[in-house]
């Protein structure tokens, strides 16, 4: 059975991380209207461009909290699990 851990983090970085997913939501709908307008290739793609490396900033924002909070603590209690899962991970995002 896999042990499921939680999200760690301040209340004020989690409500940062919220408002940030909150405008990338604003901005996929935007590129939604676009498309549905038939807008400028060209103007699609550059703000699929900003929504890609706005999810990009929410993942290193998560990734140094993940590594500062969750990986210390598991790796302190001697968790052999966590270096496979973490570098599964780093596998996955740096595709």
């Amino acid at each position: 059975m896999k042990l499921k851990h939680k999200l760690r983090s301040d209340p004020k970085a989690k409500e940062n991380l919220i408002l940030r997913l909150k405008k990338i939501e604003g901005q996929v709908r935007g590129v939604q209207a676009m498309i549905d307008r038939e807008e400028y290739c060209d103007n699609v793609l550059n703000q699929l461009s900003s929504v890609r490396s706005a999810l990009d900033g929410v993942s290193k924002i998560l990734l140094k909290s993940h590594i500062q909070t969750c990986v210390v603590e598991r790796f302190k209690e001697n968790d052999s699990k966590i270096l496979d899962e973490f570098m599964t991970t780093m596998d996955r995002i740096l595709k």
